[in-house]
């Protein structure tokens, strides 16, 4: 049992390995040639110096994209500049004592937050600690070294990130993607196993049922913008990135899936919260008819679950190449829409019998959350938004256009905004919008 378990951690490594390896390699090439060039550059303009500001300089500012590498050069740029002449206003004012230290570290940090310098905010900081250290004697010529050692590790850093950009990290957000799918199928899976489980276990549906809710939970925490970060990494690659004009951009269909998780998702914690609320109530759960209810919502979600399954795959496979492509993941997604209008129609069947009010608002619930994924896993809707998204770009804010009707046309996330007012009687007369 002992060497099973060894023997597959170490797969895992040698798959990991494999995976990751040439990628890590190459980023640590690309840093690595960004600090020995800053260094020779620096030495060729300071001969009688050992410059180590620069190659330093050079590694913190080399990002992963170029328009993130422009933003971080700049701001590093500014807070060393910042952070030294504090050190030197200081220098010529009061010696270095625990308090003059304190205050400087105070100031610089103040500083940093007036300047909206980010994740190098402590570089102020740690700029103007370096150059007090020297003392008012040499503070002057400390300073002035270590800001044009600064702007020429920036200035390497920014030509090594252009002339050899990174690639496009496209496949890294797909995988995000598909994982955040994984994530939602598993869980409806392991709460279909366990419905089945508690029908012959005397039904104890509320201790299960606040697990799953907990978990649906962490996902929208956790996994949602955990892809989302990805995906945002993924589309600013693509900007100043020379490598993004061979190849296709892909950024509009994981979007699109990423949207689409995201709303699935929501409405998966929802129909999860509605289980917990029907549990709350057990003196249903002693009806003849709560085998059938479980038993339905069990099958319901594994339908669920290989809808999204199915979804993450084909998201996933979209970002491939076009010569690795198959119609796989399209018939899988066929299929699972198609076992989703079953239970659709299930739904319906059991939604006219006459059961209990928590049991219809839970099968009401069910059959909102089936509602949402066929509609956000529908290929048509998934074409005409990926067209959408190409002709209009996600960085501007237009007007909605009105229809022909003299309404107005909302986007595909029409339940996340609020509806336009509309005066006189007709804002009036207007019902109240369905959640």
């Amino acid at each position: 049992m002992m060497w099973r378990m060894w023997r597959q951690r170490v797969q895992r490594e040698l798959h990991r390995l494999r995976h990751n390896g040439r990628p890590a390699l190459l980023w640590s090439l690309r840093i690595t040639a960004a600090a020995v060039a800053s260094y020779v550059v620096a030495t060729l303009i300071f001969p009688d110096t050992e410059p180590l500001l620069a190659p330093l300089t050079a590694m913190l500012v080399v990002q992963v994209t170029p328009v993130s590498l422009l933003a971080s050069g700049l701001d590093r740029v500014l807070a060393v500049v910042t952070g030294v002449f504090l050190a030197v206003g200081f220098a010529t004012v009061v010696p270095l004592e625990w308090w003059s230290l304190g205050l400087l570290i105070f100031v610089a940090i103040m500083a940093g937050h007036v300047l909206r310098l980010r994740d190098n905010l402590i570089e102020v900081a740690i700029s103007g600690m370096l150059v007090l250290g020297v003392g008012s004697l040499g503070a002057d010529a400390a300073a002035w070294e270590r800001i044009a050692e600064t702007l020429v590790g920036a200035a390497v850093g920014i030509a090594i990130n252009l002339l050899v950009p990174p690639k496009i990290a496209s496949a890294d957000a797909a995988r995000a993607i598909d994982a955040l799918a994984d994530h939602l199928g598993g869980l409806l899976d392991r709460a279909a196993r366990e419905l089945d489980d508690l029908v012959g276990e005397g039904r104890e549906l509320a201790p299960a049922a606040q697990g799953w809710l907990d978990e649906a939970r962490g996902i929208t925490h956790e996994e949602i913008p955990r892809a989302g970060s990805a995906l945002a990494h993924a589309e600013q690659g693509r900007r100043l990135n020379v490598r993004a004009v061979a190849t296709p951009d892909v950024g509009p269909g994981l979007r699109q899936g990423f949207e689409a998780l995201e709303h699935s998702a929501v409405s998966i914690r929802s129909l999860f919260r509605a289980v917990v609320d029907a549990s709350s109530e057990p003196g249903w759960l002693g009806e003849d008819a709560a085998d059938d209810v479980l038993l339905g919502l069990a099958q319901t979600l594994r339908e669920l679950a290989a809808g999204v399954d199915a979804f993450g795959q084909l998201v996933r496979n979209e970002a491939v190449p076009l010569a690795q492509r198959t119609s796989t993941n399209i018939h899988a997604l066929r299929d699972a829409i198609d076992g989703l209008r079953e239970a659709q129609a299930r739904l319906d069947d059991l939604a006219t019998m006459d059961a209990a009010p928590p049991v219809r608002e839970l099968l009401a619930a069910v059959a909102l959350t089936v509602k949402r994924l066929l509609r956000e896993m529908d290929l048509e809707q998934r074409v005409r938004l990926q067209v959408q998204m190409r002709r209009v770009p996600r960085v501007r804010s237009r007007p909605v256009p009105p229809t022909s009707g003299g309404g107005h046309e909302l986007p595909s996330d029409a339940e996340t905004v609020p509806l336009p007012r509309l005066d006189g009687k007709r804002g009036e007369d207007r019902g109240r919008p369905q959640p």
